[in-house]
C-alpha cells in the first residue's frame, strides 16, 4: 500500500489571531516561540515554502526581560549608509526602555526564514508597548507561549 502526499495550498490553511503577554518573560524564548506560530509549524498543515502561520499579537514589550548580563552587554546594531560612519550602535538597556517593540521584531525576525517569504511572516507579528492594542475587531484568542519568571 503505498501513502499519498497531501499538498496543501494557502486557500487550505485557515489562519487565527493570537495576542501573547510578554510581561516577565525571557526574550528569546518567547521569540522562539512567536516565531513558531508564525511560521505554522505548530499546525499539521506546515509546508515550508509557503506562509501557513497565525497572526500573532505582542503586548506589554516594555516589560520583557534579559538573563544574565545581556541589559548592559548586549548591543544592536544597524548600518545606516546615509549618516556619517554608517554604523548606529545601541544597548540592549536603551532598546528596552525606548524601542521595546523593535526589540521583539528583531528577535523573532532573526528566528524566521530570510528573504522575502520570511518578510511576509513577520508582516503578520504586531508588537505594542504597553496593554492596549487596536486589533480587537479581530477577535484574537489568548495564549500563554512561556513560563513567567520565578521570583
Amino acid at each position: 500500500m503505498q501513502r499519498q502526499t497531501t499538498i496543501y495550498k494557502k486557500i487550505d490553511v485557515a489562519k487565527k489571531w493570537y495576542i501573547v503577554d510578554a510581561s516577565d518573560k525571557p526574550l528569546g524564548r518567547l521569540a522562539s516561540e512567536i516565531a513558531v506560530v508564525l511560521m505554522g509549524k505548530n499546525k499539521p498543515q506546515y509546508t515550508p515554502n509557503f506562509d501557513c502561520g497565525d497572526y500573532v499579537i505582542v503586548v506589554n514589550c516594555s516589560k520583557v526581560w534579559l538573563t544574565g548580563d545581556k541589559i548592559h552587554k548586549k548591543m544592536y546594531y544597524d548600518n545606516k549608509a546615509n549618516t556619517y560612519g554608517g554604523l548606529r550602535t545601541r544597548s540592549a538597556k536603551v532598546m528596552k526602555e525606548s524601542y521595546p517593540t523593535e526589540m521583539i521584531r528583531r528577535a523573532v525576525g532573526g528566528m524566521l526564514p530570510k528573504g522575502p517569504l520570511g518578510k511576509e511572516m513577520l508582516k503578520k507579528l504586531y508588537t505594542y508597548a504597553g496593554a492596549e492594542h487596536d486589533r480587537k475587531d479581530k477577535k484574537p484568542i489568548e495564549v500563554e507561549l512561556t513560563a513567567k519568571r520565578e521570583k
